[in-house]
């Protein structure tokens, strides 16, 4: 799942997902937090532009493929979370060890049982991308530790960012219980306020005894992080191409990128409406933007867009031929009546 990204859950328009930019006088550009957020900023972009990414936010997410991603998700945390606590007493690590707050194992065992029943286990493989990217985390964990800082942060800071804004999405795009199953991953109850906890994680960081080589590497490595999430994306998105179409039935209608919303009167007001009692502007990936508005084009609308199902049924001859001998039939008791 695309929580690798450090991010907004609720930013200006355009900043979903993106680094928060938050003033802290007390950090320097040496600090550790500091070169990671500048030094991932390309990667961060190129990962939150990913089809998956993309499609995801738009809540074009198949359940079948979100069981997937949990998958990958599980084996991608169960291997950083054995690492870390093998190395939970290395100094290069130590004061980044968080158990009860931050893994995520756990959490994700629940969300598998809910997804594929308590034989789960017998269910579930783990993929190719998800295998490159397990076998380097353990490579790390067991020849350079300090490069767990990297893939931690990659992951935890995503998860307590831009992560709830993918936990909303995914409640609605797939109908998820308001109790929470099936996204367990997202929730931290041991966090009472995540923008105070990722000061605090980034305080630990910076404190860490490390050169200035040693951070460079620690950079590096959170890059490679990024382009093993990706690769796990990409593999995702094809995956999701051989799944079959499900319904999209309930909540905000599935576009598919081509629609204007400013065309189509009656999303514009269920839009707005849906925004009012939601209270999030901003969850909906590019929303305000004219190449992926909530509205299917005229000629493609289904049943849900009252408008354009009726501009396209007004095209039709037949209709067209039944108008017309309608409007004269009413010209015509027009003219006696006047007569």
């Amino acid at each position: 799942m695309p929580s690798a990204m450090e991010g907004s859950e609720a930013g200006e328009e355009g900043e979903i997902l993106r680094y928060e930019e938050t003033e802290d006088d007390s950090v320097s550009p040496t600090d550790l937090s500091e070169l990671l957020k500048e030094g991932t900023k390309e990667s961060h972009d190129r990962a939150e532009n990913t089809q998956f990414v993309k499609d995801f936010l738009k809540g074009r997410i198949k359940k079948e493929l979100f069981k997937l991603a949990t998958v990958a998700l599980y084996f991608t945390y169960s291997a950083l979370e054995e690492e870390i606590d093998h190395n939970k007493d290395n100094p290069a690590f130590a004061p980044l060890y968080f158990p009860l707050e931050l893994h995520r194992r756990e959490a994700l065992v629940k969300d598998l049982q809910y997804f594929y029943g308590e034989d789960w286990k017998e269910k579930i493989q783990c993929s190719e991308a998800t295998q490159h990217y397990v076998d380097r985390i353990h490579h790390v964990g067991q020849h350079e530790p300090e490069l767990l800082v990297a893939h931690a942060y990659t992951r935890y800071m995503g998860d307590l960012s831009g992560g709830q804004v993918l936990k909303k999405v995914a409640q609605r795009a797939l109908k998820l219980p308001s109790t929470e199953e099936g996204i367990q991953f997202y929730v931290f109850d041991n966090v009472s306020n995540a923008q105070q906890f990722k000061q605090l994680y980034r305080a630990r960081m910076n404190a860490l005894d490390l050169d200035k080589n040693t951070k460079d590497r620690i950079v590096e490595e959170a890059n490679r992080a990024f382009r093993f999430n990706m690769q796990v994306f990409d593999e995702l998105d094809q995956l999701g191409r051989s799944l079959p179409e499900e319904a999209q039935d309930g909540g905000p209608p599935v576009h598919d990128g081509k629609g204007d919303v400013r065309k189509c009167p009656y999303y514009a007001d269920k839009l707005g409406r849906l925004w009012a009692r939601t209270g999030l502007p901003h969850v909906w990936h590019e929303t305000r933007s004219v190449d992926s508005a909530f509205c299917i084009p005229a000629g493609q609308a289904g049943p849900g867009c009252l408008y354009h199902a009726a501009v396209a049924l007004v095209k039709q001859p037949l209709v067209q031929l039944i108008l017309a001998a309608c409007v004269a039939v009413a010209a015509g008791a027009a003219a006696w009546y006047v007569m």
